[in-house]
């Protein structure tokens, strides 16, 4: 992360002014003299015009120039739990037990919680249109797990009053339970109704003014007052600072004439509000849907000032090689100095001799057409727009490798319970190691057992009870987490024991640094004395022409 000596005069080097430019600084009576004469001198010549344009001056901060400067970030521990789960197309109860998926212990800073198959992959999900009400329930499930006070144990999708909850607790499970059992009883209108549910009560979970997860968080301590100065060029840092975000302008004429909770949210007159959010522990701050697949990001709530340039990207490679019931879902974001990407994925499936190819085209495909939206440029350095661009990557997901062995062969392995042999085989592995996919990747040693194909609500591999070879799966590690980059520690890699689904969920728990401004830094970039307002470099009189072309 640190930079070399070179690179380190480079940065903080600019050549703000030629000696004409400090001629025309000092006849203009300004006080900004005294802030050019702050400026760090550079060998690097100046452009043949005798001053700036005004696309230049835009991103003249000093605060770009000094936060180029090893000296002035340091690196920060965090710890991120990212956990995987194909779902089989089953929706959750309040019933289900979620300490397997999401344990109440751990307390990490981040967490990145991928499903797959979170809706039946049927045809009306997939070529018309997907069942919100699923990924509404999971939010509801992880908000309880992540948010919820431990010595309290509520139903929250059938509302039994209970003295430890309170009224706002009790009234917002009555109207979820009530949402839940129209949607199951609603036939017209159910789209509509699904989405208004899933937009309000991931509102509900997330920071007041999430615009500013997508905007610019520039290196320097920002204000409300400053907010907009951060970054002349960014136009995402101009938005308004209201609970609202992008896509949600094409509603705002829809919810004009429809009732609001004391949030803002709105569900056609219910109430979606499942807890005040200066109470929540962790905000989410990501949450799409891609037909079966589902990834939400969740933060602590003293490090969401921190997050920026948040952007989401969907990639299909299902039916026709562009449909969503295969694919993934990626998310893009900067913590402090650090960009991260997570990537939530769902490939090609089958257990034929060959299929492992598919599935390393949908890899690569992913890898080649995910494309973040342009937001800015920050500190001298662009913020990444593909998947391999940003500092840290966590891929998560049900990969479908499986394990190139007979079912017989692969049955006495796991009754011997040798793992080694078994992952010899393991098709994930065997082309990692060939060099034909996820090549500079990582991936934690496996001690656990194969993750599919399970009977249902049982501990027996389905293959053991199917009725012909041909419904027989043989047990595979399709369940998978890697990771690249560098300053990242794995800590653990596991399996949940969950019979909620064919598949049993897997978790890791990773130690990553991430680069954070050190407070000398900090204070600098915030002194007043050090900014150079645009209007000050502007050409006066005969100069005023020059500064019209573009350099």
């Amino acid at each position: 992360m640190a930079s070399t000596g070179k690179d380190k005069t480079k940065g903080c080097g600019p050549k703000l002014f030629t000696t004409k430019e400090k001629k025309t600084a000092k006849s203009s009576n300004n006080p900004s003299r005294h802030a050019a004469k702050l400026a760090p001198s550079s060998s690097k010549a100046s452009s043949s015009s005798p001053l700036r344009t005004l696309s230049e001056v835009k991103s003249m901060r000093l605060s770009h120039f000094l936060a180029q400067s090893s000296n002035n970030t340091t690196t920060e521990p965090i710890r991120i739990f990212v956990s995987t789960w194909n779902v089989g197309g089953k929706t959750p109860t309040a019933a289900l037990n979620m300490d397997d998926f999401l344990p109440p212990d751990d307390n990490s800073d981040i967490y990145v919680l991928g499903f797959q198959e979170i809706v039946p992959l049927n045809a009306g999900n997939v070529l018309v249109v997907e069942d919100n009400e699923p990924a509404a329930r999971w939010l509801v499930l992880i908000n309880q797990s992540l948010n919820r006070p431990a010595d309290i144990d509520a139903n929250v999708f059938q509302h039994e009053p209970s003295p430890s909850v309170d009224s706002s607790s009790s009234r917002a499970s009555s109207s979820l339970d009530t949402s839940f059992s129209d949607l199951s009883k609603t036939a017209s209108g159910t789209t509509i109704f699904q989405k208004s549910l899933l937009k309000a009560i991931s509102k509900s979970f997330m920071p007041v003014r999430r615009k500013q997860l997508k905007a610019c968080n520039c290196p320097i301590e920002m204000t409300k007052a400053s907010y907009r100065d951060a970054c002349f060029g960014c136009k995402k840092a101009y938005a308004v600072e209201t609970d609202s975000s992008g896509e949600d302008e094409e509603e705002k004429g829809k919810d004009k004439e429809k009732s609001r909770d004391s949030d803002g949210f709105v569900v056609d007159g219910i109430t979606s509000g499942l807890a005040t959010r200066d109470q929540l522990k962790y905000n989410l701050i990501a949450c799409k849907q891609m037909v079966g697949i589902f990834v939400t990001v969740w933060v602590k709530k003293e490090l969401v000032q921190h997050i920026g340039h948040l952007r989401k990207s969907c990639i299909g490679r299902g039916i026709l090689g562009c449909l969503g019931n295969k694919g993934c879902i990626s998310i893009s974001m900067t913590l402090h100095q650090t960009s991260f990407c997570f990537v939530c994925s769902h490939l090609a499936s089958g257990q034929k001799e060959g299929d492992e190819f598919r599935r390393n085209l949908d890899v690569l495909e992913i890898l080649r057409l995910t494309m973040f939206s342009r937001i800015c440029r920050r500190a001298g350095r662009k913020i990444p727009e593909k998947i391999l661009d940003h500092d840290k990557v966590i891929w998560l997901g049900d990969l479908n490798y499986r394990i190139a062995l007979s079912y017989a062969d692969t049955k006495k392995l796991l009754m011997e319970n040798d793992w080694d042999a078994l992952f010899e085989k393991d098709q994930l592995k065997i082309e990692r190691d060939a060099g034909r996919v996820f090549k500079g990747w990582n991936e934690g040693k496996i001690y656990f057992a194969p993750t599919y194909k399970y009977s249902f609500n049982s501990d027996s591999y389905a293959g053991e009870t199917a009725t012909s070879k041909k419904k027989r799966r043989t047990p595979a590690w399709c369940d998978r987490i890697l990771w690249r980059g560098d300053g990242i520690v794995q800590l653990s890699y596991y399996r949940g024991e969950s019979r909620f689904s064919d598949h049993r969920p897997v978790c890791g728990t990773f130690a990553v640094e991430v680069e954070v401004l050190n407070k000398a830094t900090k204070r600098r970039s915030s002194n007043a004395d050090l900014r150079i307002d645009a209007e000050e470099l502007l050409p006066t009189g005969k100069g005023k022409g020059n500064a019209s072309h573009e350099m």
